[in-house]
């Protein structure tokens, strides 16, 4: 699939941006209360961070919240602080005990390039940070909405989210999961993420509760879409397209529903998806324009 040009120039955008916000967040300069940030440490973060990837995330956190005219400093700050918290999953994911990968966007992994030990401590910093972050009153939002997104955030990445997700994902590995226990550890492992961006930029934008629920709604939506189109591509594409080995899912015998019921059924599945996710979002009209295009781009990638 190829984007329109003002959807790919809309997340670039959000993209510079959010690099941006990082840059300075992972700088080797220690803030207010640390006593120093060892500079190999800082290194192999912003090796994992720095440098790559589309900003998915924080660009619907983004968008989310410019529905309702808050997409302003506070939510890149909270977008930063989502990513980090992605990409402390990416770390240890890679890590040889769990998916044992050599490559991530197109470079070695952070435990390739330094150490495991190293790449254990990194990620285990992005994902402190990232509550730092969101709690930090220079993330200028009223402490009670900090606070939720606090709460929000930590259930998304824990044991009840994302977390829980990887380790439904290894054991499904030994004892194969029938469909609904595949939705359920996707809803988990990618989900919970990426619906936490939607809700997140409705709460930064103080949205009425039906509004915020129609947010998470989507976000639930484009969470399963993304995780399908993403077993879709390792059946089907290369190493080279991806930034990342492919065919490893079918090889470590993962529990997919791409294996369940092949790629056809893949499409279909994700265009009515795509159908789903614009429905919740008609209530905003125009105003969810660039949302309506993320969920295509997300459902109908090839890359």
């Amino acid at each position: 699939m190829t984007a329109p040009a003002d959807f790919e120039m809309a997340l670039a955008d959000r993209a510079r941006n959010v690099e941006q916000c990082l840059q300075a967040l992972l700088t080797s300069k220690p803030r207010e209360g640390e006593i120093a940030r060892p500079e190999e440490l800082m290194q192999a973060i912003r090796h994992g961070v720095l440098g790559g990837g589309k900003r998915l995330r924080p660009f619907l956190l983004m968008e989310s919240a410019a529905l309702f005219d808050s997409d302003g400093l506070a939510a890149l700050r909270v977008a930063a602080a989502l990513e980090c918290v992605h990409c402390y999953s990416l770390i240890h994911d890679d890590l040889p005990a769990m998916d044992d990968d050599d490559l991530r966007r197109g470079r070695p992994t952070v435990h390739r390039a330094f150490d495991e030990a190293t790449a254990i401590l990194a990620g285990d910093s992005l994902l402190t940070y990232a509550f730092d972050i969101v709690a930090d009153e220079e993330t200028e939002l009223p402490a009670e909405t900090r606070a939720r997104l606090v709460l929000l955030l930590a259930r998304a990445a824990g044991m009840g989210g994302m977390a829980g997700g990887q380790a439904l994902d290894l054991q499904a590995e030994r004892e194969k999961p029938d469909e609904q226990g595949i939705i359920k550890l996707q809803a988990m492992k990618t989900g919970a993420l990426i619906r936490f961006a939607c809700e997140a930029g409705a709460i930064i934008g103080a949205a009425a509760e039906p509004e915020r629920q129609r947010l998470a709604e989507f976000g639930q939506a484009i969470g399963l879409a993304f995780q399908l189109a993403d077993d879709l591509l390792d059946a089907t594409s290369d190493a080279t397209a991806l930034g990342k080995a492919a065919g490893k899912d079918a090889e470590a015998g993962k529990a997919t529903l791409v294996a369940l019921h092949g790629i056809d059924w893949t499409r279909q599945q994700l265009s009515g998806l795509v159908d789903q996710a614009n429905a919740l979002l008609e209530p905003f009209g125009e105003r969810a324009a660039t949302l309506r295009q993320a969920a295509q781009f997300i459902a109908l990638r090839s890359f």
